[in-house]
């Protein structure tokens, strides 16, 4: 009513609690001030304290805003035209051009979902490559941060994200790649709390761990919800990938490899080595077949492996079939 800024009326409420309990406590019993005003500091002093409990909760959440970099007064979703941009219609215009992709087929990229589970070795060029792309909303989950170790293969990251968690030092790169792609960080270790919740609200699943629990958490949780799953692995010289979507006669993850193997055949890259450039390779094949599951260009690799030698620039396909005693996904297939 008297127009006055924020601050002041805040400091205007403030002053009236502060003589109110004033009041409660210098005032005798009986006076009447007291007595319009509770006849006791007891309540007063108990809106005081939760009142400071909010403001320092509200500061808590700002400092960790501060330090994700995620600004609460920017939505994190804005709601998209129908139409493209010029910028847009330019940036995509050798996709547009392809008979396969069209403007129909980037529209679909611009709507679609993509969860990317892991931001190393492999996630790094399928994530610059979906956002390059113009996926709509890119989902990226890893609770690693970013070790001068990753950089001569993670090629999304740089040295100045050293000591940086990987979801947000890609979010950088990406939106600076693309700032029409939404991305969406999950600094956190997939479990299976949240894996339903989270693979849910997504059309299409890329893994790129290093690990054969989080493969297989994220193989039954796609068959559980009918999402795709596009799969690489890496060792040394050689890498791997293929869709694994039940829903469409293909197997699952879990058909082909039933069981983890022994850890000293499957050591981890730091065991084993791997060479630089073999996770973009890999990666950027990943990336190309969620861009064929997406725009339904071509012919994705649904029951088919493929495997790339880089020692010896040789690469294979093999047919793989669904196993009718698979647990994870016989009851999906019908």
């Amino acid at each position: 009513m008297m127009r006055t800024p924020r601050p002041a009326r805040w400091s205007m409420i403030g002053l009236l609690l502060i003589a109110v309990i004033g009041i409660q406590l210098i005032f005798p019993d009986g006076h009447s001030l007291r007595a319009a005003t509770g006849n006791s500091a007891a309540p007063w002093m108990i809106l005081v304290g939760i009142a400071g409990v909010i403001w320092a909760y509200s500061r808590v959440i700002g400092r960790l805003r501060d330090r994700t970099g995620v600004d609460a007064a920017v939505p994190t979703t804005q709601a998209k035209s129908d139409k493209f941009s010029e910028t847009e219609l330019h940036r995509y215009a050798r996709h547009i051009a392809l008979r396969e992709v069209g403007g129909a087929g980037q529209k679909a990229l611009r709507n679609a979902r993509v969860l990317m589970v892991g931001a190393g070795g492999l996630g790094a060029p399928a994530l610059l490559y979906l956002a390059a792309a113009g996926v709509g909303r890119i989902g990226v989950i890893d609770a690693d941060t970013v070790e001068n170790t990753n950089l001569h293969r993670q090629v999304i990251h740089k040295d100045a994200s050293i000591g940086m968690p990987k979801v947000f030092s890609a979010q950088a790169e990406m939106e600076a790649q693309n700032p029409f792609v939404e991305v969406r960080p999950y600094n956190r270790k997939l479990d299976d709390k949240i894996a339903p919740e989270l693979i849910a609200e997504y059309d299409l699943v890329l893994d790129g761990t290093d690990n054969f629990d989080t493969r297989y958490l994220v193989n039954a949780t796609c068959v559980a919800a009918g999402v795709p799953l596009i799969s690489g692995a890496l060792s040394q010289w050689e890498g791997q990938l293929s869709v694994f979507d039940p829903a469409h006669g293909a197997p699952c993850y879990q058909c082909i490899f039933p069981a983890a193997p022994a850890p000293h055949l499957a050591p981890s890259c730091a065991e084993a080595g791997v060479i630089g450039p073999l996770p973009g390779v890999v990666g950027a094949m990943m990336a190309m077949e969620a861009v064929k599951l997406i725009t339904g260009a071509g012919t994705p690799l649904r029951g088919q492996m493929v495997i790339y030698d880089a020692l010896y620039a040789e690469s294979r396909s093999i047919r793989i079939s669904p196993r009718a005693d698979c647990p994870i996904c016989a009851a999906a297939r019908g």
